[in-house]
Order: C-alpha cells, then sequence, then structure tokens
C-alpha cells in the first residue's frame, strides 16, 4: 500500500507511460488524475476510456479522473509524475508553474537530454520552475526496463526511484512498489537520468543491425561496446560507475536493444531498412526521443571530451545522410586495441 501518506496523485502527460502509470497506482487504491495537454486527446479519453493511440487494449477505470484542466490537476496533490517527453518538458511546465502553490514532490518518468541546454528531465523541470518563481520540492526519477504494454499486463518488472533526496527516493519505491512493480532506490539521480537518454541512442543502432539482418552476434557486441561509451560519457560527468552495469544501465539497454515492440530499435531497423529520418518521423504515432539525444549526446561527448564512436556514427546517419552499411564498416574497421570498459 501507499507509503508516507499519500493519497493523491497527478500524472502530467498521456502518453504510453502516464496512461500505464494511472493504471499501476489507482490499482493500489492512490486517487488518481491523469492530465493531458491537448484538449481533443483528453475528450477522447474521457468518452472512450481507452488510449487508442498510445495504449490500446486496456480500460482506463472510471476512478481515474482525466483532464486537461492545469488546477484541477494540481489542487491537492502529493505528488506530480511528469512523463511528457523531454523535448516537451520545459512547455508543458511553463504551463504549469503558474498554478503551483506549494512545493510538491514531482518524479520524472522521461529519458533524453534537451537540445540546446543539455538538461535532463529533472533539471529542466527545476529550471523552468526556478525561472517562473513557482516553488520547487523534492524531485527525482523513475528509470529501467519499462515497456508499457508489459506493466499494463501486471507482467514483472523492476526499476530505480533516484533522487538526490535519499528519503524522497525511499518514499517513491514504497509508493510504486507492488506485487508485480519492484523498485530500488539510488541517490546517483545524474547517473540514472544519463543511462535512460544515452540506451537510446544505442537501441537506434540495435535497430539498424536488425534491419540490415546483421545477426544477433553483431547485436551483442554492439550493446557491450556501446555501454562501455556510455560508461565513458557518465564517469566523465560526475555519475558512479556502478549506476551503469545495474537496471538503470544495462538492464534498460538490454531491454531497449532487443524489445520488438521498442520505439528507438523500430526507428532504427526503418533506417537499415533503407527510410530517411524524416519519412519515419512522419509516418510515427509516437515520439522517438533517441534522434533528439543523439545530437544532444553529441555534444556532451565533445564537451567531456569522451570519444563515443558509436553514437557518433548514428549521428552521422540521422543527420549527415551517411548509408547504414558505411557507418558500420566504418566502425568495425576503427583501429584495432585491447577491451576497455
Amino acid at each position: 500500500m501507499p507509503h508516507m501518506g499519500i493519497k493523491k496523485v497527478s500524472i502530467i502527460g498521456t502518453g504510453s507511460m502516464g496512461t500505464v502509470s494511472a493504471l499501476m497506482l489507482q490499482s493500489q487504491g492512490i486517487d488518481v488524475t491523469l492530465w493531458g495537454a491537448f484538449e481533443t486527446s483528453v475528450t477522447a479519453l474521457i468518452q472512450t476510456r481507452q488510449n487508442k493511440r498510445h495504449l490500446p487494449g486496456f480500460d482506463l477505470p472510471h476512478e481515474i479522473n482525466i483532464t486537461a484542466d492545469i488546477n484541477q490537476a494540481l489542487d491537492d496533490c502529493e505528488l506530480l509524475v511528469s512523463t511528457v517527453p523531454t523535448q516537451h518538458v520545459r512547455s508543458v511546465w511553463q504551463r504549469l508553474a503558474p498554478s503551483l502553490k506549494q512545493p510538491t514532490p514531482i518524479v520524472s518518468m522521461a529519458k533524453g537530454i534537451e537540445i540546446g541546454t543539455l538538461l535532463r528531465p529533472t533539471q529542466i523541470i527545476t529550471d523552468t520552475l526556478e525561472k517562473a518563481g513557482a516553488p520547487v520540492g523534492p524531485i527525482g526519477a523513475i528509470s529501467g526496463p519499462t515497456i508499457a504494454e508489459e506493466l499494463a499486463k501486471c507482467l514483472p518488472a523492476t526499476v530505480i526511484a533516484a533522487s538526490e533526496d535519499e528519503a524522497f527516493a525511499r518514499d517513491l519505491q514504497q509508493t510504486f512498489t507492488s506485487n508485480f512493480f519492484r523498485v530500488y532506490t539510488l541517490t546517483d539521480l545524474l547517473g540514472v537520468e544519463l543511462a535512460g537518454a544515452t540506451k537510446n541512442v544505442i537501441a537506434l543502432a540495435a535497430g539498424i543491425l536488425d534491419g540490415l539482418q546483421a545477426g544477433n552476434n553483431a547485436k551483442s557486441a554492439l550493446l557491450a561496446r556501446g555501454l562501455a561509451e556510455i560508461l565513458r560519457l557518465g564517469t566523465a560527468m560526475g555519475a558512479e560507475h556502478d549506476t551503469f552495469f545495474g537496471i538503470a544501465g544495462v538492464g534498460d539497454l538490454a531491454t531497449t536493444c532487443f524489445s520488438p515492440t521498442g520505439r528507438n530499435r523500430s526507428c532504427g531497423e526503418k533506417l537499415g531498412q533503407g527510410q530517411t529520418c524524416q519519412q519515419i518521423l512522419d509516418s510515427s504515432n509516437d515520439v522517438v526521443e533517441g534522434i533528439p539525444t543523439t545530437q544532444a549526446v553529441m555534444q556532451l561527448a565533445k564537451q567531456y571530451n569522451v570519444e563515443m564512436p558509436i553514437t557518433e556514427a548514428i549521428n552521422r546517419v540521422l543527420f549527415e545522410n551517411l548509408d547504414p552499411i558505411s557507418a558500420i564498416s566504418q566502425l568495425m574497421s576503427r583501429q584495432l586495441k585491447p577491451e576497455q570498459v
């Protein structure tokens, strides 16, 4: 059952993760409000009680309050769950900030790096609230291998609740833990968010290998070398080494690279089959976080002087029209050296 007396939670964003979070928390007896930024989407959700675009086949109980009214979402709320995609976090929280009257705890579930500022989702929220003069409460992130459809089916999953405020991380752990959803805690918020962002870039590469039918030997090697460059960047930025070998690191990376339904892997597969980045985006209902994150991670790699050859190759495929086969050839013909992780 919920800990620290949390009885009222509002979820910001009606995508797949927002919808499944509402289902999970409501099933534990928590009063849940699901807030959406777009009136038409919210109206459709209220009428059908199904998120047919992002999580079809699962009914939203009538106990879940669905609204586009900001005040309704924020009134008496004891925890805000931000599930908005990273590149839209700032604009959404700019809308919410004027209505925040007290320092409400916030947990982010987004995985990415903001283009331009190179901020992580929790940093974007904090920055936006501070600039608006809004009160700022404890903030954290939940991350790990979380395929929304599997969670909606109550299949077992394990995640990390991370916050520099250790007590808040424990509160999140108690609130979200259920008989199929196990939550561990970490204080390495930087490492957890960075792992969640960078794994999407490697998943694009994994998808390209699938599109080219390069085989599982190649994909497993990619995962290992991808982890090595994620670790190099993370430790250079001050994150803890062990975070990248845990659930939020290699655990999430493996799921994203091998899951047939993952958006980033699926996007990469289409790239490997010959589609352009723009063609894929034009035909997709979903945000592919790995595409803008690739640009942001390349900037971080330059800033911290970290070698990230896989990320660099994906960046060239996405934004410089490098042929995926040429990208693989260039990676395979790099100078020979001992393995380092």
